[in-house]
């Protein structure tokens, strides 16, 4: 039977494929939107006034921002070089889609991707127009310099996908990634293709993306539904009739777009602990905005817990832009 013999779970935001002064170009967006904060909603100037006790200009100078940047990328490194020490057979990745592949016309609220190939390629001159302000800047950390196609792996997809449908999850099931030549993006999402690019260092073994909607309501799925599925996933790659070696992924997080490091290091407890219940007990209201695909995390938690493996947080580093608090806190676990 298959083995899993790696448990990672990574942030993949933009904070760490730009420079530290490129972090900046995302204050524009900040300033133009209201942001989830402790189950409430804020604008930019109402949030600097709620946070001014916390003295956060002494974190978004260049020198600490340079000093942070530091540290993610030692992160990265670490993660990357355990990946490749363990050296897994196949890969199996929770991820998220932010319209990247689905757009208004569906939004599915989990996918497993049962293609033979999955595939990505950087932004036209005209997509790169369309991007959020910062976006493009951070491309390169996750999609490649030309067109790439990468391994997909049918057999273990579909072995999951029977396995929860008998688990009672309908589940939407793809074969081919979407085009949508207009769009801003094109290809697998950056969730997956961070993965790709920085923790594979580009040599991407055969791999199941499972997509999940934790972005856009109404059909986000909640932290305990996609815990019982990466559970489901975790239990189908146990029965799978294969010698091979598993890695299983959680990417995304963790808080953002405000920063709430309390909030994060709750969830490193929990880890710790091997904590379901802690972490299917998080109201939604938590789980929005960037900060939505710490569902990632629990999802591959689910698959994860029930492991022998073992290990603790390699770094965690909040990566502040402004004075309200604005930015990414990067998280980086593996168990082996």
């Amino acid at each position: 039977m298959a083995q899993i013999v790696l448990g990672m779970w990574t942030s993949h935001g933009p904070t760490l494929s730009t420079d530290p002064d490129q972090w900046l170009l995302r204050i524009r967006a900040d300033k133009q939107r209201k942001h989830p904060f402790r189950c409430n909603l804020y604008g930019f100037e109402e949030l600097i006034e709620l946070r001014k006790e916390e003295n956060l200009k002494n974190k978004i100078t260049l020198e600490e921002r340079t000093r942070r940047h530091g540290a993610c990328q030692s992160a990265i490194t670490a993660m990357a070089d355990k990946f490749m020490e363990i050296s897994p057979d196949v890969a199996v990745i929770f991820g998220n889609d932010q319209r990247e592949l689905f757009l208004e016309d569906i939004q599915p609220a989990m996918t497993i991707f049962g293609g033979e190939k999955t595939w990505d390629q950087p932004a036209s001159e005209e997509s790169a127009k369309r991007m959020p302000p910062g976006i493009h800047e951070a491309e390169a950390g996750h999609s490649p310099p030309e067109y790439r196609e990468y391994p997909g792996l049918p057999q273990l997809a579909n072995h999951i996908l029977k396995s929860a449908m008998q688990e009672n999850f309908d589940l939407a099931y793809s074969t081919e990634l979407p085009k949508h030549p207009e769009h801003w993006s094109i290809g697998i999402p950056h969730a997956f293709g961070f993965v790709y690019r920085q923790i594979m260092r580009d040599k991407v073994i055969p791999n199941v993306p499972v997509i999940s909607n934790t972005f856009f309501p109404p059909n986000q799925p909640t932290a305990r539904r996609l815990f019982q599925l990466g559970r489901v996933v975790g239990q189908a790659i146990n029965s799978w009739e294969s010698d091979q070696r598993v890695v299983v992924f959680g990417s995304g997080g963790m808080s953002h777009f405000v920063i709430d490091e309390e909030f994060d290091q709750m969830f490193f407890e929990a880890f710790r602990n091997r904590d379901a219940e802690k972490l299917t007990s998080i109201p939604e209201e938590y789980f929005q905005s960037g900060t939505s695909e710490l569902k990632n995390w629990v999802a591959a938690a689910g698959a994860l817990f029930e492991t022998d493996l073992n290990g603790d947080v390699v770094d965690y580093v909040p990566c502040y832009r402004s004075e309200a608090g604005t930015g990414t806190a990067n998280g980086f676990i593996y168990w082996a």
